[in-house]
């Protein structure tokens, strides 16, 4: 397969996962969310509050916000970026849209029918957050992205390594608590009972936003010991495109030299791992260690600023080297 068309698949893959991800966050929204009248953050967030204010429909304050913020984000994202939040966008326009539609209502009634029953806002929250954090990790981890604050997110952890669901958070907490201003939601208690509601929906969206995303990219190390190392090195250089590296060890007990493999790979793949070095070699002895990250080709990308102190070459400025020798 050439690499045009492995590229060709991975954008298809991508098209189709970003694509379930947003029905899913259909579903959960306007199932278990809307029916409650409970907020949520980001755009789809403030879109909720203006629907429960005024009956200005979701979808309408959606696109706006999103357009204006696409167009602000042209020059930060790249175009392959940008495609897709595109797409997510209007996808997503037209989904909340179908899944209204397809929503009963109460009887003589605009009110969406509580799929839970009357009282169970809570458990309605839990199950819809659920679904919408797992759903906005799927799209993130195919290199897509919602729009509104996804798109402030994603550009923020472009640049520093912060997690998307931390970025969120902050985001998040100014649109929740716009709803205290709204009179039309009642009193000041029902306003604060609605924020607090809000702030649940944020802890509950961001938390499983990461636990996603970290499952998803959870790493682990090997440490194989086995008189078969090259055997093995080849196996798994050839069967996972990872490399090996060969460090040298001494036997305490025995006084023998002997090779040791050190492996990174992803979570996903240490079953892999396990039954090629069970076939060559039953015998061998296999430490595996979780990682809390790992950064380079073919992991993640180191997102730390370079203090202005090193010159490009990672050597300290002539005062820096005075005042450490001085030290």
């Amino acid at each position: 397969m050439t690499i045009d068309h492995k590229m060709l698949l991975s954008e298809i893959k991508d098209y189709v996962f970003i694509t379930l991800g947003l029905c899913l966050y259909s579903f959960g929204l306007v199932v278990f969310i809307m029916p409650y009248e409970i907020v949520t953050g980001g755009v789809t967030g403030a879109s909720l509050v203006v629907f429960y204010a005024t009956g200005f429909k979701i979808q309408y304050t959606y696109a706006i916000i999103n357009i204006s913020l696409l167009v602000l984000a042209l020059k930060v994202l790249g175009w392959r970026f940008l495609l897709k939040t595109i797409y997510a966008t209007a996808a997503l326009y037209f989904l909340l849209e179908y899944a209204q539609e397809l929503m009963p209502k109460i009887e003589g009634t605009d009110q969406f029918v509580q799929i839970l029953g009357p009282g169970n806002n809570f458990m309605s929250l839990l199950i819809g957050c659920t679904l919408t954090g797992s759903s906005l990790a799927i799209v993130f981890l195919n290199n897509g992205s919602t729009g509104g604050t996804d798109i402030i997110a994603a550009v923020v952890n472009k640049f520093f390594n912060l997690s998307l669901g931390q970025v969120l958070f902050l985001v998040d907490i100014f649109i929740i608590g716009s709803c205290f201003f709204f009179p039309q939601f009642g009193t000041y208690y029902e306003r604060a009972r609605m924020m607090v509601f809000g702030l649940c929906t944020m802890i509950v969206e961001n938390f499983m936003l990461d636990y996603v995303m970290n499952a998803r990219r959870e790493s682990v190390q090997f440490l194989i010991f086995s008189r078969k190392y090259q055997e093995i090195a080849n196996a798994i250089a050839l069967h996972t495109d990872h490399g090996v590296t060969i460090l040298d060890g001494h036997g305490w007990y025995t006084g023998k030299e002997m090779k040791v493999l050190c492996v990174l790979a992803k979570k996903n793949e240490s079953q892999m791992i396990f039954r090629l070095i069970k076939l060559i070699d039953p015998n061998a002895f296999v430490s595996q260690s979780s990682v809390i990250g790992v950064y380079g080709e073919g992991f993640d990308t180191i997102k730390v600023k370079t203090p202005k102190e090193l010159s490009p070459k990672g050597k300290l400025k002539d005062g820096e080297n005075a005042r450490l020798n001085n030290q």
